[in-house]
């Protein structure tokens, strides 16, 4: 299970990496192509041509993480664009490391309701939340 926090962000490389790329590689690809600072803790990830291995890029204060992960069958979801890199959402993240088909999921609206606190019956002095 991968934790990531809510406040980075999170893009992938459109085009393949070859798979025996090291740090420095991965590092002057995002800086290059991307446009984008390797060291500011977003999350940048990479496939291979056969789409069977992504490796993540992560700075962590003082150094690199890259997190690989291997599939045995099947292949990673292909994105085709025209561009070097796309940005997801953790959610579209999990569901691409997993097997689940972005492009074909059902998203549904999100409705968060804000609770307003007022004062409750006279003498109990407990607030009542409407």
């Amino acid at each position: 299970m991968l934790n990531l926090p809510d406040r980075k962000r999170i893009y992938v490389a459109t085009q393949p990496v070859h798979g025996s790329c090291g740090v420095d590689r991965l590092v002057s690809v995002v800086r290059e192509q991307f446009g984008e600072n390797p060291l500011s803790g977003d999350l940048f990830c990479f496939f291979n041509r056969r789409r069977n291995r992504v490796r993540i890029l992560i700075w962590d204060r003082n150094g690199f993480w890259v997190l690989t992960k291997r599939l045995e069958f099947g292949r990673f979801e292909k994105v085709n664009l025209q561009v070097p890199r796309v940005e997801l959402d953790r959610a579209q993240l999990a569901m691409l490391l997993e097997g689940i088909d972005v492009r074909t999921t059902e998203y549904r609206p999100h409705f968060y309701r804000q609770q307003r606190i007022q004062a409750g019956s006279a003498g109990d002095g407990i607030p009542l939340a409407t």
